[in-house]
């Protein structure tokens, strides 16, 4: 047997807090240690975060990603790290995956398929790396490789699927597989969508099936900078067995998931498939680095899930927890003290109320009264705070406010309601700020739908713009 004990990290990034970021990789990577890894797959774009959009373009971005590189290799000793940052060659700019060998840089892997559809933008800051073969990037006076490139550590035989590329029918792995890769890394960015879980699920394994390797798949986490939501869960599976699954959609800074894989195993799949290989020599595109992984013990394999992941409610829990977890991302990286909703008493307004408030709960559930706090450090209301009921008053704000179309019912259910979660409640009317409020809009608003008009609610326009005068009129 040939063991090797492997971990997916999954962190929680800011694009460009290089500190924050560098902290949660040491503490990723650290986990993993304490947990007997050897081999950490961490995900795609991780030091520099990877909704950085068009800070890519500037130069600080790639200086200051190799500067972390370089700081992240003394916590890398007697370990194999994957890291991911963005990388300038020849004045172009490559979505890459550094592998750290014992505190050393290996060499870069250049994404070759990049995601251009929905929410990601990749072919506007990066290039696709479409040659055939590598180039050599020079740090501190020594050449690396990067391109088309795998690595043989010590006598293991390590690929990289970057995020899209294992999405796509030509995928790296199917060249790989010719050159007997043990493990094939997938350090990904891929945002949450209901049911994609399964889909993930599908390619790795197939992945692993199809190529005779151990596949590890590592993911973003959080709501990164407002714009999508990561939820995380790290995967291992080998020769089409699924091994570890992580936890997914947590309020945690950085997890590990890991298991001891045995690389015997699959190259004996590799063996029985009797297929066409390739010679490495004409490849020319491996990084070979001495290692010696320690000798480990055999450990059994049992893969679990959290009981909510099997659900009869799957969608809903998925949509209450990944809102739970992009409200709480999104108000403390940017700083805000709380939330001031508009409550009118009907579905939409109490839904959003009861998630904020759900996410305090489950904040507190995860990571227990004083690390939810301590997480909210700036936010000096909630310190002395010894229930979430406490924080509840302190973060949610809601404001009912009536127009002749209200009635005696919305206003009592949003009352009631606000005192269920422990909101602070406002009462005021509309009907004094009509006129003036109607003026104003209706001149910001020249071009687009009358205020009176079908495509736009006056109610609803006139509580946005009230409850963004009860935000404003809060203690700072």
């Amino acid at each position: 047997m040939k063991l090797i004990k492997v971990g997916a990290g999954v962190v929680n990034q800011t694009p460009l807090d290089w500190g924050g970021n560098f902290q949660r990789i040491v503490g990723a990577i650290e986990q993993a240690r304490a947990q007997g890894v050897s081999l950490l797959c961490l995900p795609e774009l991780c030091i520099s975060g990877y909704g950085c959009e068009d800070a890519f373009f500037a130069p600080n971005t790639f200086r200051q990603s190799l500067k972390y590189l370089l700081a992240l290799r003394p916590h890398t000793r007697g370990m194999v790290v994957s890291v991911g940052l963005p990388l300038l060659v020849q004045n172009k700019a490559f979505n890459c995956a550094c592998l750290l060998v014992d505190g050393n840089i290996a060499g870069f892997v250049a994404k070759k398929f990049l995601a251009g559809n929905g929410i990601h933008y990749e072919p506007r800051w990066f290039t696709p790396w479409t040659q055939e073969g590598y180039t050599t990037v020079r740090i501190e006076g020594k050449d690396y490789k990067v391109g088309d490139i795998y690595f043989r550590v010590g006598d293991v035989k390590i690929g990289f699927e970057i995020c899209e590329e294992a999405w796509v029918a030509n995928r790296p792995g199917r060249q790989l597989y010719l050159h007997g890769i043990d493990v094939i890394l997938n350090p990904s960015a891929s945002h949450f969508a209901f049911g994609k879980l399964e889909v993930r699920k599908r390619f790795i394994l197939d992945g692993s099936r199809a190529f005779g390797v151990t596949y590890v798949y590592s993911n973003l986490l959080g709501n990164e900078a407002g714009r999508a939501i990561y939820d995380g869960g790290g995967i291992i599976a080998c020769n089409g067995q699924l091994v570890a699954v992580g936890k997914r959609l947590t309020f945690e800074d950085y997890n590990v998931t890991s298991a001891v894989i045995d690389v015997e195993l699959s190259r004996l799949a590799q063996v029985q498939m009797q297929t066409q290989f390739a010679i490495d020599k004409d490849f020319g595109h491996v990084v070979e680095v001495d290692f010696q992984f320690p000798a480990i013990r055999p450990e059994a394999w049992h893969p679990q899930e959290a009981g909510w992941e099997h659900s009869p409610f799957l969608k809903e829990e998925e949509f209450a927890r990944a809102m739970m977890l992009g409200l709480f991302d999104y108000m403390r990286k940017s700083r805000s003290r709380g939330f001031v909703i508009s409550l009118s008493g009907g579905a939409d307004s109490s839904a959003i109320s009861v998630l904020c408030r759900m996410l305090i709960d489950e904040g507190i559930q995860q990571l227990g009264l004083e690390g939810f706090k301590q997480k909210l450090a700036y936010f000096k209301e909630i310190q002395d705070c010894q229930s979430a009921d406490e924080i509840a008053h302190k973060m949610i704000t809601v404001a009912y406010q009536a127009t002749r179309n209200s009635s005696e019912t919305t206003r009592r259910a949003a009352e009631e309601l606000a005192k269920a979660i422990h909101a602070e409640y406002h009462h005021s009317g509309c009907r004094c700020h009509h006129s003036a409020i109607h003026r104003r809009l209706s001149a910001a608003a020249s071009g687009a739908p009358s205020l009176g008009s079908k495509t736009t609610s006056p109610c609803k326009t006139y509580r946005h713009a009230g409850a963004h005068q009860v935000s404003g009129c809060l203690p700072t």
